[in-house]
């Protein structure tokens, strides 16, 4: 009888060292999702919501570059694509998301504007 009450007496050590490292696990899962999230997707997010909010702002006039690297002028908005302008008689339709940058915005002077404008003064 002395026997088995040892082997009690371990197995409920055991358990115990099993519990304590299962919330040690537990704590590990959640550190290293919180050093994700604050890594990997809250950048993502913030660049995400900046693209948004920078293709919410593009208007007609504005010069762009697609993400495929092509450099053109907004001729028209439509509500889930722009028709760009890239030639003299070349006009081509790409969906909002593809619009990269924004060279320089309409009502903003491009540099070589603001240039000429300090060489007149």
């Amino acid at each position: 009888m002395i026997y088995e009450v040892s082997v009690l007496g371990m197995a409920g050590t055991a358990s115990a060292g099993q519990s304590g490292s299962l919330s040690q696990t537990l704590l590990m899962v959640g550190v290293l999702f919180a050093i994700f999230y604050f890594l990997l997707i809250r950048p993502q997010k913030k660049q995400q919501e900046k693209h948004k909010q920078m293709i919410e702002s593009l208007k007609k006039g504005d010069k762009i570059i697609t993400t495929g690297g092509i450099y053109g002028v907004i001729a028209n908005v439509k509500d889930r694509s722009f028709i760009v302008k890239v030639d003299d008689n070349t006009k081509i339709e790409v969906t909002k998301s593809c619009i990269s940058t924004i060279v320089v915005k309409k009502d903003q002077p491009s540099s070589t504007e603001e240039n000429s404008e300090k060489g007149k003064e």
